[in-house]
């Protein structure tokens, strides 16, 4: 039984949180592979910091955990690892999820409350884990995950392994996300999918589609970047179809933009304009456009726009 200094530098009935953001899908997904010539189901992340999921805990001795709200299973399940990892594989506690992120449709919600859960008992415990060991965390709890772990780093990552494949050095570059749905109702469960069986044709395009992500990251280049989520977005529409995707196409070569992105297991879209020219006026004709297709939740997500330099 601990005593009340170690209650209190455990943390043990003290509110501590923690936060991680979402992601509008992929830029990249495929299969690649590693240093020693393994290949590994992988993805790029794009990360939005918009929305946001934050887990509160609050941890006790009893041995028992509760979640709120209750269908929270992996975050619950996410915490109770980390506390093993941790070293206090027997306290329990009480964790509420409090989240802005659509769930089922692509934006990493269950990642972002997962990540959220592992951060908040390392916080409670004084304790500060590493991105990777997080991400192996969330792996063990919900079977695949993603990299909002790194925050807005642009890497290479095993989603059903928690381990990067490759660091591209940086952030990406600067673009304007206007992001919507084709189907609102729609909501995907990630784990009931079956993994695509890539072809070998389709195995060499993504060793170009990843040197063409890592030099649009070395280079700065939105437009290569674009080309590449473009590409893997069409591979996609092979294995998992959209509906209105040729729709889609049509709309982003009429307006120019630099790319497709999509969730390529969820329902999102994205528009991957130019972030020096895309006017006010040009953003807002697009959503009018997109609107009248008949595409819901429409949005527009600044990525890596420095403030000040782009009026939205």
């Amino acid at each position: 039984m601990a005593d009340a200094g170690d209650d209190r530098r455990l943390g043990l009935g003290t509110l501590a949180d923690g936060h991680a953001i979402a992601h509008h899908g992929e830029l990249l997904q495929g299969v690649f592979e590693d240093d020693h010539g393994r290949f590994h189901r992988g993805l790029v992340t794009l990360p939005i910091d918009s929305l946001r999921s934050t887990a509160w805990i609050v941890l006790d001795e009893s041995g028992d955990f509760c979640v709120e709200p209750p269908s929270r299973v992996k975050a619950l399940r996410a915490a109770q690892l980390a506390l093993a990892h941790l070293g206090y594989p027997s306290l329990g506690g009480r964790l509420k999820i409090e989240s802005d992120i659509p769930v089922g449709h692509g934006y990493g919600s269950s990642t972002a409350d997962v990540i959220a859960s592992v951060r908040a008992v390392a916080a409670a415990l004084g304790a500060r884990l590493l991105p990777s060991t997080s991400s192996r965390l969330a792996v063990a709890a919900e079977v695949a995950s993603d990299a909002i772990a790194f925050e807005t780093e642009a890497l290479l990552f095993a989603q059903r392994e928690g381990g990067v494949l490759e660091h591209f050095g940086g952030s990406l570059p600067p673009f304007v996300l206007v992001g919507f749905k084709g189907d609102t109702t729609a909501r995907i469960d990630t784990l009931e999918l079956v993994p695509a069986r890539y072809s070998r044709e389709e195995i060499q395009l993504f060793r170009v589609l990843r040197a063409m992500v890592a030099r649009s990251v070395h280079y700065q280049d939105a437009h290569l970047l674009g080309q590449a989520a473009t590409m893997s977005a069409r591979i996609s529409q092979r294995h998992l179809p959209k509906p209105y995707f040729d729709v889609v196409v049509d709309i982003a070569a009429h307006y120019q933009a630099y790319g497709i992105q999509v969730a390529h297991s969820g329902s999102l879209f994205g528009l991957m304009l130019d972030a020096k020219s895309a006017s006010r006026e040009t953003i807002h004709t697009i959503i009018a456009a997109l609107g009248d297709r008949g595409f819901q939740d429409i949005g527009i997500f600044p990525i890596n726009v420095e403030e000040g330099t782009h009026v939205l």
